[in-house]
């Protein structure tokens, strides 16, 4: 979210009543409560889904005619695979409809990680960390992580 507002894009942000003020200081324009509010009422050009728990038929519904859904992660998913069946069915879907459906699956370059660690050290962007938690304590960190209730990341140090 930061990084699409230095970008200079106008950023909705979807969350539970709960991280409402949280995505605000993120820098999204506007912060729609998903317990109340249908984002589907608005037409975007790109959605980034980092939750992957609202079926694509229905996310669709909210991306403008030539619209792009970037699937980043899952939540829900199969026993084998996880959230990232979304990520696998995406190119499958963007066969058979006019929007553009994109799964993305992190790697982590050099190159990028010396441009967000100087944007961090700028205050260009600011980490999002919920919780740090030593390494005696991943059982813990793994279980808040699951209860969807974390607040940016969680930091595990060794």
């Amino acid at each position: 979210m930061q990084l699409a507002k230095m970008f200079g894009a106008d950023v909705t942000g979807l969350c539970s009543t709960s991280k409402m003020d949280f995505v605000r200081s993120l820098g999204a324009d506007e912060v729609l409560d998903y317990t109340k509010d249908d984002f589907t009422r608005d037409e975007f050009d790109l959605i980034l889904d980092i939750a992957g728990n609202r079926p694509l038929n229905h996310v669709r519904k909210a991306l403008s005619a030539r619209g792009t859904l970037v699937i980043v992660g899952g939540e829900n998913g199969g026993k084998i695979l996880g959230g990232t069946q979304w990520m696998l069915k995406a190119p499958l879907l963007s066969l058979f409809t006019s929007h553009r459906v994109r799964g993305v699956i992190s790697l982590a370059n050099k190159k990028d990680l010396e441009v967000l660690r100087d944007l961090a050290e700028a205050g260009k962007i600011v980490p999002a960390i919920d919780r740090v938690h030593p390494l005696s304590e991943v059982p813990q960190a793994v279980a808040y992580a699951q209860a969807g209730k974390a607040k940016g990341k969680i930091v595990i140090t060794v």
